[in-house]
């Protein structure tokens, strides 16, 4: 239903439509109509509900499209193979499967919506239709298996470099691979290896952004801790010119890693980190620790000064700042 209603305020572009018209349509209830521009609005389409007059369709959402993306495209490899989804579960597990049916390094799958995607440690990823960057990349590189917590400090220096030429907002970095703007995160990175006999095969880059969602796409649980580029910049984000900025650093940064080794990295992640300098509690699968953050370390660790002096090295878990 939602779908012919939809198709019905196309066809009357800039009109009202009283909500007891499409009732007597449908012989459906006012209640019923309500659901279903809020369906649609859920969706991305944008409605202006006037007493007395009704509903009249002020916006749609934006597609991404393959042959506008590939055009925008500054990569020789990264995202040069490239499928873009309506709807999946999970561009992690799309990715995956691409992998094992031999994708090319770089190959890349976008999605408008995921029906369940996930965070660090299995954690839900709100993904709404139209609204964010959802998408995921294969990786083959070249590096012992106990490197990879490189390639997830690295991508998430690149995303940081790329949200800062388009989006005129201070993003930052909170160890390891959030973005946050202020307080509230924008952006969450997982990277999840697949080896073989302690060889590594790939790597799976899912990056998840929230670009133009509004206050009122966001859950009650995670309104408090979330924000989106729009609402921090007070602007829509054209999201294919993004994903290929984010793109292009990424190559640019993979390709330095490649050459020069985890060095550069370190230095461009911490002069992006909010992280630094900050007195915070880290919950290890160990137990917590506290500490002032002093920087990385060549595995990617984050460093600690204690209380008692002595420095520690933390290699995964949650940080809550103090």
């Amino acid at each position: 239903m939602s779908d012919r209603l939809l198709e019905w305020f196309q066809n009357h572009p800039d009109e009202y439509i009283s909500g007891e018209e499409i009732s007597k349509e449908w012989n459906i209830s006012r209640t019923a109509v309500w659901k279903q521009i809020n369906r649609l609005r859920a969706k991305g389409y944008d409605f202006e509900a006037v007493p007395k007059l009704g509903y009249r369709l002020i916006q749609q959402p934006t597609r991404l499209d393959e042959r506008t993306l590939l055009l925008k495209l500054k990569t020789s490899r990264f995202g040069r193979q490239l499928r873009i989804r309506s709807k999946t579960e999970s561009t992690q597990n799309e990715a995956l499967s691409w992998a094992k049916e031999g994708a090319q390094e770089g190959a890349l799958v976008l999605a408008e919506e995921q029906t369940s995607g996930r965070g660090r440690q299995n954690r839900p990823w709100h993904s709404p239709p139209g609204k964010g960057i959802w998408m995921s990349m294969v990786l083959k590189p070249k590096i012992p298996l106990q490197f990879t917590p490189h390639l997830t400090l690295l991508t998430v220096v690149a995303v940081c470099r790329a949200i800062k030429r388009v989006v005129p907002v201070d993003v930052g970095i909170k160890w390891p691979n959030d973005l946050l703007v202020g307080e509230r995160k924008i952006c969450g990175i997982l990277l999840e290896s697949f080896a073989e006999d302690e060889r590594l095969l790939s790597v799976i880059a899912g990056i998840g952004i929230s670009v133009n969602l509004d206050e009122q796409d966001y859950p009650e649980g995670i309104k408090d801790k979330a924000t989106s580029l729009k609402i921090a910049s007070g602007k829509e984000i054209d999201r294919a010119t993004l994903v290929a900025e984010i793109l292009y650093e990424w190559e640019q940064l993979y390709q330095l890693y490649e050459e020069q080794g985890f060095g550069p990295v370190r230095t461009l992640w911490e002069a992006q980190s909010i992280t630094i300098g900050r007195t915070i509690s880290v919950n290890t699968p160990y137990g917590e620790v506290n500490g002032v953050a002093q920087g990385l370390d060549e595995s990617g660790a984050l460093v600690l000064l204690g209380r008692d002096g002595q420095y520690r090295k933390v290699f995964s878990g949650d940080v809550h700042f103090l």
